[in-house]
């Protein structure tokens, strides 16, 4: 039970990690964070960005390659990033009127994270 604590504890703080990593590139490209971690009856969002007029809905990856990151994604999570995504617009009516889109970073330990748009 230990060691599965132990792996649960390593795999959680990668993530926080990959994240912090994620929040830091969109900020230099400009994206201003309006949220991570972001808890919905749907499911969590990673990071909500916005720049000008577009709220990306950002999937963190923490994977090898950038092939593995994209796999990682299987149409069940787009819809379940979907759905909480509506869930959030529809608390917040002020964005009603942005253009949204779903974003996936891949990070890697060894690379520079690689943000790829309207995945």
């Amino acid at each position: 039970m230990k060691d599965e604590t132990r792996r649960r504890r390593t795999g959680y703080r990668a993530g926080l990690a990959a994240e912090n990593v994620a929040a830091w590139l969109l900020r230099a490209k400009g994206w201003r964070i309006l949220g991570r971690r972001v808890r919905t009856p749907l499911g969590e969002i990673d990071i909500i960005a916005l720049r000008g007029d577009t709220v990306a809905f950002v999937e963190v990856k923490l994977r090898r390659d950038l092939e593995s990151a994209r796999a990682a994604l299987p149409p069940r999570q787009r819809q379940r990033m979907e759905g909480a995504a509506q869930w959030w617009l529809a608390t917040r009516p002020h964005y009603a009127t942005y253009t949204c889109r779903f974003d996936l970073v891949a990070v890697n330990r060894w690379l520079l994270p690689v943000h790829i748009d309207n995945i």
